[in-house]
């Protein structure tokens, strides 16, 4: 499918009911969102509505995002799912990201951002897994990490070891996430936990559609 065409049907899927008095149009509100997402920082984002004639502060568009309580499509099935974590810095702690990629199709599934690494926090994140999509039946891909491959078990999953091939995917999504960390210090700077979870439950949403 050509990108306009994902991006329009995404567009389509940003929800404003939300929007009581808000001056911007409906449209601009909805491109602004979905290209923060997808690469803008706040300020740039911004600077893109003042093109429009839209003067808008970032932290407007940071609402705008926060509001749409965007997520990716739930309920699908997956022949494979590749699992993985790694670090991420929030507000100069580190913190746990998991998450779930179909390398199939590149979608991100799922994430989680945990600040230590348990098996606890492993656990719960594939019961969440697995509670939003048709996966009983689908081999993860893991690395070597205990926890990951503990989990798997106790979730009675079918799993195997993979370093690269399949699991590229979640690198690759790791990479994007720490990029846009590193660069746009608004993301995860001064912000609380359940508030980067709801920005990257939005991120994936977009990756999503995007891809």
């Amino acid at each position: 499918m050509p990108k306009n065409d994902r991006l329009s049907g995404c567009l389509d899927e940003i929800n404003l009911e939300f929007v009581e008095r808000e001056a911007t149009p409906k449209l601009l509100m909805k491109l602004s969102i979905q290209l923060h997402l997808a690469e803008l920082s706040s300020l740039n984002t911004v600077l893109f509505l003042e093109v429009f004639g839209v003067d808008r502060v970032r932290s407007t568009v940071h609402n705008w995002v926060h509001k749409a309580d965007l997520q990716p499509e739930t309920g699908r099935s997956s022949n494979h799912v590749a699992v993985d974590e790694t670090v991420i810095q929030l507000d100069g702690e580190q913190h746990w990201l998991y998450a779930a990629v179909d390398p199939d199709s590149n979608d991100l599934l799922h994430t989680k951002l945990e600040p230590t690494r348990y098996n606890a926090f492993a656990d719960l994140f594939f019961a969440e897994l697995c509670e939003k999509y048709d996966v009983d039946d689908a081999v993860f891909l893991v690395d070597g990490a205990a926890s990951l491959q503990r989990a798997c078990r106790k979730h009675d999953l079918d799993f195997r070891y993979e370093r690269h091939g399949n699991q590229n995917g979640v690198e690759r999504v790791f990479r994007e996430i720490k990029c846009r960390t590193l660069c746009f210090t608004n993301c995860f700077s001064n912000a609380e936990a359940e508030t980067a979870d709801e920005w990257l439950r939005s991120f994936a949403f977009a990756w999503n559609q995007l891809i």
